[in-house]
């Protein structure tokens, strides 16, 4: 059943590494050393801020600042106020409300979902925070210089420019993309945090210790939030065209793939390359140049890898949960928890392919990236190979197809996602690739399945009825039918519906083919069932999508978080 190919590539391999203990790991978390400073500087801010309530100290700093105060109204001016009260405009209310809108708009546009709950948590963090400092301490605003202005409230730390530190620093790291606009994007924000702190300080809106505290504190928290919960690597911000499950093996992801595998496969990888992305929506697919063994005489070979994120795991559960809305209990599928589940799954089924000589590649092991965040699944790559949808389809290669499905269904799996991007050709052999999706003991309905698609994608370069003809030698005809009763639009691949369309715009329905050559026609197995489960997560769906809109819009409505 399995194809005449070597049972691994012919790859050198060297002694492998094991991580010692408090070691870290190949792309570990980073906060970094400004992460950790601003931090370090929140944690004196709130040091200083317990002191002085609990010593009452607070007439050391009044006289700090007054003195401060009082240099800069000698400075003041009929047109220094003017100016002043235009560049101190931004800390305003309606500048902050129209920032706080702006930014819920953009992020739900983008459908950066993750860095908007990371937004909206940091900033009702630190505005509680600094509320409850400001309140606790009841620091009056400046009172020896004559205070030009509104204000309200209490004054250490300064609410306004706590709130615009952490909405500008919140801004960079959720809408601007990484890089040198970063860094740009972090010496404006710097720039309008400076500008602003000494308008109020020339007014006497705020005291400098004040105006520090606050900087400090909205400037940490969001900083922190971001790097550690939206990580660029996980959770990038980009414009360009691409799928989100795609990620970038560039800079520091590429170089933590080349440690990894040599630690712990004993590769020596040479290059990393994403491969195929437009065949895979759950995963970055790659193709990873190795040392070949001296024995082969070539200098590189390849493996294939998968690289699988937390953000995978996150797309899987919200995919079986729309799955579960559309289909209710027919699969009776669960969600993985954590993207190790996810991987080992994978790699499991795939040794079960192995060892059923189906004609899979080659497993060559789970490599760890960041634990419990990013893993990489190896395995032999095909080269060479052709998709389905391009190859040449003899009856060699329809009979290959569907002896794969017949072999499955003899040991009880189901691969769940047959599409022209996972069938290979090579020479005259067809390979069965990503197993992501396959399933124990599927329900009969999900095997049926299997068998259509099959010969739906093994008709793409061939007939209808030739393939219809092979089917018959391995399927019975009751069997045949009912996989065509099991299988339509929703049931099918994305990329097998889009290559159905595009040939029957050319005058070939190749689904209304297979369905005139059946002997019989059994009616259609329904799909949409509803049960008290399905109805019930589709009642607290529903009502959890109201209530997210609904706040969203109340509290634009209400104002911003001041």
């Amino acid at each position: 059943m399995r194809p005449a190919s070597p049972a691994a590539p012919a790859i050198a391999r060297v002694r492998r590494r094991r991580r010692p203990s408090g070691e870290p790991p190949a792309l570990p978390r980073q906060l970094r050393t400004s992460g950790r400073w601003w931090l370090g500087l929140s944690g004196v801010v709130l040091l200083a801020w317990l002191v002085v309530v609990v010593t009452g100290t607070i007439r050391y700093f009044d006289v700090v600042d007054t003195r401060v105060l009082q240099v800069f109204a000698g400075f003041r001016s009929p047109l220094g106020i003017d100016v002043a009260r235009v560049t101190g405009s931004l800390a305003g209310e309606g500048a902050l409300h129209a920032m706080w809108l702006t930014n819920v708009a953009l992020l739900v546009v983008f459908r950066r979902w993750r860095h908007l709950f990371v937004w909206l948590g940091v900033v009702l963090v630190v505005v509680n925070v600094a509320a409850i400092m400001a309140t606790t301490l009841q620091r009056p605003r400046p009172f020896e210089v004559e205070l030009i202005g509104s204000w309200s409230g209490f004054a250490m730390p300064s609410l306004p420019m706590t709130v615009l530190a952490a909405f500008l620093v919140s801004t960079v790291y959720s809408l601007v993309p990484p890089g040198r606009t970063r860094t740009i994007g972090k010496w404006v924000v710097c720039g309008l945090i400076v500008v602003t702190a000494l308008s109020r300080l020339y007014l006497a809106q705020d005291h400098p210790s004040g105006i520090v505290a606050g900087v400090v504190l909205g400037v940490a928290a969001p900083l922190a939030a971001f790097r550690l919960l939206t990580p660029n690597s996980v959770y990038p911000v980009r414009y360009s065209r691409g799928r989100p499950a795609h990620l970038d093996v560039s800079g520091e992801r590429g170089d933590a793939i080349v440690r990894a595998l040599q630690d712990q496969l004993g590769l020596l990888a040479t290059d990393v390359t994403p491969f195929n992305l437009a065949g895979s929506g759950g995963s970055t697919p790659l193709k990873i140049a190795v040392k070949a063994h001296p024995s082969s005489g070539d200098c590189e070979s390849c493996v294939f890898a998968k690289l699988y994120a937390i953000t995978h795991v996150r797309s899987d559960r919200w995919y079986k949960l729309g799955r579960t809305l559309l289909y209710g209990r027919l699969e009776d599928e669960k969600p993985f928890h954590s993207v190790r589940r996810l991987v080992q799954y994978e790699d499991y089924i795939l040794r079960l392919f192995w060892e059923a000589s189906l004609p899979v590649p080659h497993p060559l092991g789970i490599v760890e990236i960041t634990p419990e965040r990013e893993y990489l699944l190896v395995t032999e790559f095909i080269s060479g190979a052709q998709e389905a949808g391009d190859a040449e389809i003899d009856e060699a290669i329809i009979d290959q197809g569907l002896a794969a499905v017949r072999r499955m269904w003899d040991i009880g799996m189901a691969h769940r996602d047959i599409k022209p991007a996972n069938l290979l050709v090579r020479d005259g052999e067809l390979f069965l690739i990503d197993s992501a999706f396959a399933e124990v003991r599927p329900s009969p309905w999900r095997q049926a399945v299997d068998l259509a698609n099959m010969m739906l994608v093994l008709a793409l370069r061939t007939h209808a009825a030739r393939v219809h003809a092979r089917a018959r030698r391995q399927f019975s005809d009751e069997e045949i039918a009912e996989a065509f009763a099991a299988t339509r639009g929703l049931t099918m691949p994305t990329q097998l519906r889009r290559m159905l369309r595009q040939q029957a715009k050319q005058g070939r329905d190749l689904h209304a083919d297979f369905l005139r050559l059946l002997p019989f026609q059994l009616p259609p197995v329904h799909i949409q069932r509803w049960t008290w489960r399905r109805f019930g997560l589709t009642v607290v769906t529903l009502a959890a999508a109201a209530a997210a809109v609904g706040a969203v819009v109340s509290v634009g409505l209400l104002g911003s978080p001041l």
